[in-house]
């Protein structure tokens, strides 16, 4: 009977650590250069790879990237199965802030899939966490803000959606993103 992988274990051996790495450089690197039939073949050897013998930070970051592959190649199904598998590894773990990054992004793939019942409360996870942790890199929260002013604007609750395109506007003036202060500008006028 073979013994199950501990997921929080490093790597079994130096050549499969190795490996690991090699892959999720070639993989960045192919999509960088759009080349996303190659980066999601080496993602997907990444996430195999993790599962024998990575950590679960590590599974959980090859499957966001995955995941990241099919939203481009507009699989949302997919993408959106991805990004919860990844969610919920890191819940499991100890990095709040990437929890929350990968639960906004289960977030917008349900409100593209036209999900409520799933991105509402993942954008409230995700919105929790930002608004609490003190570390939170504000266009991370300006971003988890707009896709949720989406949300409720396409739901009809101007007054909420009002009030989260100004702080989402707040918040992209604050670190000079102008096409976030743009869009929001856009935005509230149609809310107005």
């Amino acid at each position: 009977m073979r013994a199950e992988p501990n997921p929080d274990s490093p790597p079994a051996t130096p050549d499969a650590a190795t490996k690991l790495h090699q892959l999720f450089v070639q993989a960045a690197k192919a999509r960088s250069e759009r080349r996303l039939a190659d980066a999601e073949r080496d993602w997907l050897q990444a996430v195999s790879l993790c599962r024998e013998a990575g950590t679960s930070a590590q599974l959980a970051a090859a499957l966001t990237a995955v995941g990241q592959i099919e939203r481009d190649l507009h699989r949302l199904d997919s993408a959106l199965f991805r990004y919860q598998e990844a969610a919920a590894l890191y819940r499991a773990g100890d990095d709040p802030l990437k929890l929350a990054h990968t639960v906004r992004h289960v977030a917008d793939i349900a409100r593209e899939m036209k999900r409520p019942d799933v991105s509402a409360p993942a954008y409230d996870q995700s919105l929790a966490i930002y608004r609490s942790h003190p570390n939170t890199p504000p266009l991370d929260l300006a971003n988890a803000i707009r896709g949720f002013a989406i949300l409720q604007s396409d739901a009809g609750d101007l007054d909420r959606a009002r009030s989260l395109w100004t702080e989402a506007r707040d918040l992209y003036a604050a670190v000079g993103v102008e096409a976030g202060v743009a869009e929001c500008d856009r935005r509230l006028a149609d809310v107005a």
